[in-house]
């Protein structure tokens, strides 16, 4: 057993807790990870506040992470102590439906155990002050050490700056795979990118790897403008400066609509505006934000009848096994950007005003 820091989120709507906990060793087919760095995402947030329905407490919540094997369990294979890994929220067993249909990368094998927060033999391989801790997403990144499925880790260039590449754990991967793989957008195509954080950047750079012409950036806080123009936005506009819906001014300004458009928020009303600001007979637009349980999306039928698309990503619909260490070559080799996605370096026990940071906009 190890004994370390982790992040413990004892209850919803409270700060996270710098706690020494107790890591069991991995049990067959797990692999124990001593993790170097870990990014915070709204859907680590999303949970904590407590509106997320599939959210247990206490919890060690993180799914962008990147480290070092520590020790593997009986039957592991794939990866060996020492070999640098990305811990997988969506993992790939191979096996399953899902794995074995090219349409999808939404491998099912563990999702109920670990939607439970507990491993897939139904228990937690985390303590503290006696207390059984719960898993999150299948990584629980926000721990010194944290233990996870073999199918749930991908291992990578181990000359790779694990401060950066962690990102490719969730948010950098999921904004460049809506744009290359979702979208498959394509050379010369008009682009509109709801939300411009780190997601909305990231499509905004897939965007402009797969060539489009025009990348229209739409946020309601102008200091996120500038940012998205380094990563390849041609403008940015905000929703507030028009008495017009947003829609509709797109639809004026882009003679008709946009070829593809990208919800990076998880608001369902901007998911209507987007799906409405494509274009007639082939518009397609791809919902990347997670809305709040139990809403729902609405538009008119007439608009889907008229040749508009709406489509949906998880992950940018990457085999996250296959992939992820093809995204950190990329990044190695200079296709994609990871550097510029980086605003602030905080040491661990400042991870609350991490947060702060996410939800202030900076």
């Amino acid at each position: 057993v190890i004994k370390c820091k982790a992040a413990v989120a004892w209850e919803a709507g409270k700060p996270l807790s710098i706690e020494e906990v107790e890591v069991a060793p991995p049990k067959a087919h797990e692999v124990r990870i001593k993790i170097i760095a870990t990014a915070v995402c709204h859907t680590d947030a999303y949970t904590l506040s407590g509106a997320d329905p599939e959210g247990c407490f206490p919890v060690i919540l993180g799914h962008e992470g990147a480290g070092i094997v520590e020790s593997v369990g009986e039957g592991v294979t794939k990866v060996k102590k020492g070999d640098t890994v990305i811990p997988l929220y969506i993992p790939q067993c191979g096996e399953c439906k899902f794995c074995k249909n090219p349409k999808t990368n939404l491998c099912q094998k563990i999702r109920i155990t670990q939607g439970k927060g507990v491993m897939p033999d139904g228990t937690s391989r985390f303590t503290c002050k006696g207390k059984q801790i719960y898993h999150f997403m299948g990584t629980s990144t926000f721990s010194e050490y944290t233990v996870v499925a073999d199918i749930s880790v991908a291992k990578i260039d181990a000359a790779a700056p694990l401060d950066k590449v962690c990102l490719l754990g969730c948010g950098i991967s999921t904004g460049y795979g809506a744009a290359v793989n979702t979208a498959k957008v394509e050379p010369g195509s008009t682009c509109a990118v709801f939300g411009l954080g780190g997601v909305g950047l990231a499509v905004i750079m897939g965007c402009k790897i797969a060539g489009a012409s025009r990348i229209i950036g739409i946020d309601i806080n102008k200091d996120k403008y500038a940012k998205a123009k380094e990563f390849g936005a041609t403008e940015c506009i905000s929703p507030q400066d028009s008495k017009k819906s947003i829609q509709e001014v797109l639809v004026e300004m882009t003679d008709g609509g946009v070829d593809y458009s990208f919800e990076c928020i998880g608001n369902v009303g901007v998911m209507r505006s987007a799906l409405e600001a494509c274009h007639k007979g082939w518009g397609v637009s791809v919902i990347v934000g997670v809305a709040a349980a139990g809403q729902e999306i609405s538009t008119r039928p007439f608009q889907l009848v008229t040749g508009r698309t709406w489509k949906g990503t998880a992950f940018g619909g990457w085999k996250s096994v296959d992939n992820v260490p093809k995204l950190v070559t990329e990044y190695m080799s200079k296709k994609i950007k990871i550097d510029e996605f980086v605003t602030h370096m905080l040491p661990f026990d400042k991870i609350n005003e991490a947060f702060e940071l996410m939800h202030s906009g900076k």
